[in-house]
C-alpha cells in the first residue's frame, strides 16, 4: 500500500495497527499517523478479533471458523494471499456451502426445495471438517435433512476405502474392491430419552440402508462391550442421560460425527451434558434445534462453542463483547457483527419462508372469568402470597426457589383450586368448563385436538372429566413407558383427544392428524408453547390450524402472557430483529407478576 506516495507493506501496517499504535515509522525516517479514515475499518476488525481472545498479549489469531470476520478482511484487500485458499473451503460458508457431496441415492426420501439446500449446506459443513447449527422452525424436517448427510457420508467413507489397496489374505495381490471391507466410522446422534425412538423410526423410514444402533440402558446395566455391541453400526443413537453417564465409553469410539438433537438440551455450559458435547472426539458436530436461544445469549454461546470452536474464546470474553451490550444495553451495532459473525455457521429457515402449501395457522387467546367461587379462592392465596414475595424480590437468586414455589401455586390455582387443596373438590374449574365448551363442538364435527399442559395434575383433571363425557382420548407425559405405542394408537385409531404433558410431548412428535391445540396453562417462554403447536403445524398437515390459549382473566396467567410478549422478541432479534430485548427473567419481571 501506499502512504504519502511511500510503498509500505500491508504487513507492516497491519502489526502496528495489531500492536495498537497510533503512528509508524516510514522508510524515509518520518513517522507517519495511523489514525486515517481510511484504516478505521481494518482498525475496528483487529480490536474485535483482538477482544473475543482469552489472552489479549498473545499474537493475533483468527479461528477457521470466524468465516465473517475473515471475509471482511478479504473485501479490505487485507488477506490476498491467503483469502485464495481460504475461499476454496470456509468461504463457500458465506453462499450458503454449494461445494458439498452428491445426494445419496440410498435417501428414501424427496428433499423439497429448501432441505435440499440444507442438505448441500450440511455436507459441505463436513466435507471441509466444520460444524454448524441447523436451526430450521419446527416441522420443516430438520432430521430428514441430518439423515441425508449420514447416508452421503456413509456412501464417501465406502468409496475411499475401496480406493486403498488392501493386502490379500494369503499375502498376495491386493484385494479387488468387491471383497474389500470398508471401515466407516458411524455418527453418534443425542437426543432426549423421549426422542430416541422417533429418530430410529425416521431412520428406517428415510435411510433404510443405514445400520443404526439405538442405546436405552446404561453399558453397565445390559453388560454389553461397548465396541463389539456397536460393531458394524453407521448410526448410534443414544440419551443425553445414556452419553452423560457412558462418557467415557463413547470417547473411546471412533466417530464420523456428533449429532445434538433438540440440542437447546446443552445450552448450560457450566452443565455435564454440556461438558461432554464439547470434549467428544469428533471433527464434526452438529446441532440441531428450532430454538438455539430461549433465554439469553450465553446459551447461543454455549452450542457455537461445541460446534465450532474457534468462533467465539471463553464465555467471559463473549458475554464482555457480545452479551452485555446487546441485553444490557441494546447496542445495536454490536446486535449487527453478531448476527454477521454467526450467519455463516447457522442455518435458520421459517415455515413462513419456504413453505407456501401449508395451510394456515390460527391462534385466538380464550379469555377465561373465573367463577365466583374460584375467584374468591384465588384472591385469597393471591394476598397472602404476594405479602409474602414481596419482600424477597430484591435478592431473586437467594430466594429463587421460594419465588417459584408461590408462582407456580398461583398458576395451579387459575387451572382448578383443588390441585393445591383437594379439600376443595367441589370449586369447579373455570378453565376445564371453557375447555370442554369447545371440545363438544370439536368432536361432535370430526375435529381432533391436542391438548398440552406443564401441570399432570390439571391433565389428571381433564382425563376425569374425559370419562364422565365419555370421550375417547390417548395419554402421554414424563411417566408413560410405551411411548411409541401411544403415539401409533392415536395416529392410527379414531380418539378424537390427545392429552400430552408440555415437557414430555413438546417435540419429537409429527402428529398432523390433529387441527386442533389447547395450550391449557400460558408460561413465559414462547418457545416451548411453540414447539407443541408445531406438533401439528408441519409438513403433511393438510387442514387449516387452529390454535387456543386459555388465560384465566385477572390473574397471573395476564401478566405472564404480557411478560412472553416481551420476551419472544429476544430469539427473533438475534436472528433478524433491529433491537433486542432483555432475555433472562429479572427481578424487575418476576416483581411484576406479582404486584397489583
Amino acid at each position: 500500500i501506499s502512504l504519502e506516495g511511500q510503498p509500505v507493506s500491508f504487513a507492516a501496517v497491519f502489526s502496528a495497527l495489531a500492536a495498537g499504535q497510533t503512528k509508524m515509522l516510514l522508510p524515509s525516517g518520518a513517522y507517519f499517523s495511523l489514525d486515517l479514515p481510511e484504516l478505521h475499518q481494518l482498525r475496528a476488525l483487529i480490536e474485535e478479533a483482538r477482544s473475543l481472545q482469552d489472552n489479549k498479549d498473545a499474537p493475533l489469531q483468527i479461528s477457521r471458523f470466524q468465516a465473517g470476520l475473515w471475509d471482511e478482511l478479504a473485501q479490505l484487500g487485507i488477506v490476498d494471499q491467503q483469502a485464495a485458499a481460504w475461499r476454496s473451503a470456509v468461504g463457500g460458508l458465506l453462499e450458503g456451502g454449494t461445494d458439498g457431496l452428491p445426494l445419496p441415492s440410498s435417501l428414501n426420501a424427496e428433499l423439497r426445495p429448501y432441505q435440499l439446500e440444507g442438505y448441500n449446506w450440511l455436507s459441505f459443513l463436513y466435507k471441509h471438517g466444520l460444524g454448524g447449527v441447523l436451526a430450521d422452525d419446527m416441522g420443516l424436517g430438520k432430521t430428514v435433512q441430518a439423515l441425508a448427510l449420514m447416508c452421503a457420508a456413509k456412501d464417501l467413507a465406502v468409496e475411499a476405502a475401496a480406493a486403498v489397496p488392501r493386502a490379500a489374505p494369503d499375502g498376495g495381490a491386493a484385494a479387488t474392491s468387491a471383497t474389500r471391507p470398508a471401515a466407516v466410522a458411524p455418527f453418534l446422534v443425542v437426543a432426549p430419552t423421549s426422542v430416541v425412538g422417533n429418530w430410529a423410526a425416521e431412520a428406517a423410514r428415510f435411510a433404510p440402508g443405514l445400520t443404526v444402533r439405538t442405546v436405552g440402558e446404561t453399558f453397565a446395566k445390559s453388560g454389553l462391550d461397548p465396541v463389539a455391541s456397536l460393531a458394524g453400526a453407521d448410526v448410534v443413537i443414544t440419551s443425553y442421560a445414556l452419553f452423560r453417564i457412558d462418557y467415557e465409553s463413547y470417547a473411546s469410539l471412533t466417530w464420523s460425527g456428533l449429532v445434538l438433537d433438540e440440542a437447546q438440551f446443552v445450552k448450560n455450559h457450566q452443565s455435564k451434558a454440556y461438558q461432554c458435547a464439547r470434549k467428544l472426539p469428533a471433527t464434526f458436530k452438529l446441532a440441531i434445534t428450532g430454538t438455539p436461544l430461549e433465554n439469553n445469549l450465553m446459551e447461543f454461546w454455549a452450542l457455537t462453542s461445541i460446534v465450532a470452536p474457534g468462533l467465539f474464546s471463553s464465555p467471559k470474553r463473549f458475554t464482555e463483547y457480545y452479551q452485555k451490550p446487546v441485553e444490557k444495553n441494546g447496542d445495536k451495532g454490536q446486535l449487527e457483527k453478531l448476527r454477521r459473525r454467526v450467519r455463516p455457521l447457522m442455518m435458520r429457515r421459517t415455515k413462513d419462508q419456504v413453505i407456501k402449501d401449508l395451510p394456515p395457522k390460527q391462534e385466538q387467546v380464550l379469555e377465561v372469568v373465573l367463577n365466583p367461587r374460584h375467584q374468591k379462592v384465588y384472591q385469597t392465596h393471591l394476598q397472602r402470597e404476594r405479602q409474602k414475595i414481596l419482600g424477597l424480590i430484591e435478592d431473586v437468586n437467594k430466594n429463587r426457589f421460594t419465588i417459584f414455589q408461590s408462582l407456580t401455586l398461583l398458576r395451579q390455582l387459575s387451572l382448578d383450586v383443588s390441585l393445591v387443596d383437594p379439600a376443595l373438590s367441589a370449586v369447579r374449574s373455570s378453565k376445564l368448563d371453557v375447555l370442554f365448551e369447545q371440545l363438544e363442538d370439536l368432536v361432535a364435527e370430526g375435529h381432533r385436538a391436542l391438548i398440552f399442559s406443564q401441570f399432570t395434575g390439571f391433565l389428571g383433571k381433564v382425563r376425569e372429566r374425559l370419562d364422565e363425557e365419555e370421550i375417547e382420548y390417548c395419554y402421554l407425559d414424563g411417566a408413560t413407558r410405551n411411548r411409541a405405542d401411544v403415539v401409533s394408537e392415536f395416529k392410527n385409531g379414531k380418539a378424537p383427544v390427545f392429552l400430552i404433558s408440555l415437557k414430555a410431548g413438546g417435540f419429537g412428535l409429527n402428529l398432523t392428524e390433529a387441527d386442533y391445540v389447547f395450550l391449557l396453562d400460558p408460561w413465559w417462554n414462547p418457545a416451548s408453547e411453540a414447539q407443541a403447536v408445531d406438533r401439528t403445524h408441519r409438513i403433511g398437515q393438510a387442514r387449516n390450524v387452529m390454535v387456543y390459549r386459555l388465560v384465566a382473566k385477572d390473574t397471573i396467567e395476564e401478566k405472564v402472557m404480557a411478560l412472553k410478549t416481551r420476551k419472544s422478541q429476544l430469539f427473533a432479534d438475534v436472528m433478524e430483529g433491529d433491537a433486542l430485548a432483555g432475555g433472562a427473567i429479572t427481578a424487575e419481571d418476576l416483581a411484576g407478576l406479582f404486584k397489583e
